[in-house]
């Protein structure tokens, strides 16, 4: 009986004996797989969802950088290593803290640094700051179309200056002949004589017979106000108009618009004003062509 009671202990603590050991390696497992899921989900619950879309962080990105000197993001763009510097990011707090919000950035900041290029200052650069290059860009355009315009102008004066030596000189030959032909009808130098001195032909002498004068053009008083009256009426529409496109146009181009409009109907009414004092003061001074033969039709 001893020795069957010996056979029996030890059948029953080879078998305890596993399971004694295994209990505790089981619970070390299962607390093993439940720390994670917990640890996960806690920072789930601390780290808050960035719903932002790429393009969105990286105006922020660049409304930060905006905020330092502009030698920083051209470093950064040319060595990106420094975005995990935190030496080199020491003095820069703010970009510290969005670097650690949005650890994308550093994943890939050639995205984030594209804008901060050698040739480009887009990211540098306000709206006020872009509504003035653009302004200045304008006004070269402006500029230089000017100038092409001018030098077209002396070009096709220069044409035309041309075109009338030419006219002219075939018009005084065709004069010349006429003269010739006319002299040449005389048979003596009295006949001549004779000839000059009837009113036919003082006026053959002292007229062409071709008449080379372009056609009467109006008297100068008249001729200038009714320019001043032309050039007033165009520039007071044409400012009006820059003033109406100030109205509906972006908000950093709308007020040089309306300063260029306001300043182009100012040329306007000065121009309408002088052509009415210019017209009042000649009437007045009676310098209008038909003032001086207006008494004598009366009488």
């Amino acid at each position: 009986m001893p020795a069957s009671n010996t056979v029996r202990f030890a059948f029953a603590f080879a078998f305890a004996l596993p399971l004694a050991l295994a209990h505790p390696v089981a619970a070390q497992a299962r607390k093993a797989e439940a720390t994670p899921v917990s640890q996960s989900r806690e920072l789930q619950a601390v780290t808050p969802v960035n719903t932002l879309d790429a393009d969105e962080t990286r105006r922020q990105f660049e409304d930060v950088l905006r905020a330092y000197p502009s030698t920083l993001p051209r470093i950064l763009r040319m060595d990106p290593t420094l975005v995990d510097n935190a030496d080199y990011l020491a003095p820069y707090p703010a970009l510290v803290n969005f670097l650690a919000q949005h650890p994308e950035v550093k994943h890939n900041p050639a995205y984030y640094l594209a804008n901060f290029g050698d040739n480009s200052n887009y990211g540098r650069l306000t709206p006020q700051d872009r509504a003035v290059d653009m302004w200045r860009e304008t006004i070269q355009g402006v500029t230089i179309g000017t100038v092409v315009f001018l030098i077209a102008s002396g070009i096709i004066w220069l044409v035309k200056m041309l075109v009338d030596q030419r006219r002219w000189s075939r018009v005084t030959k065709t004069q010349t002949d006429v003269h010739t032909k006319i002299l040449d009808r005389f048979s003596s130098n009295e006949d001549l004589l004779s000839y000059i001195q009837t009113p036919a032909g003082r006026k053959f002498l002292e007229s062409t017979p071709i008449s080379v004068d372009s056609p009467k053009a109006l008297a100068a008083p008249i001729s200038r106000i009714l320019w001043s009256a032309q050039a007033g009426a165009v520039l007071t529409v044409l400012g009006l108009g820059f003033t109406l496109v100030s109205r509906s146009t972006l908000e950093e181009v709308a007020p040089p618009l309306a300063a260029i409009g306001a300043i182009i109907i100012a040329l306007g009414v000065g121009f309408l004003v002088s052509a009415f004092l210019a017209y009042t003061l000649t009437r007045r001074f009676r310098l209008m062509p038909d003032q001086d033969q207006a008494p004598e039709s009366r009488g």
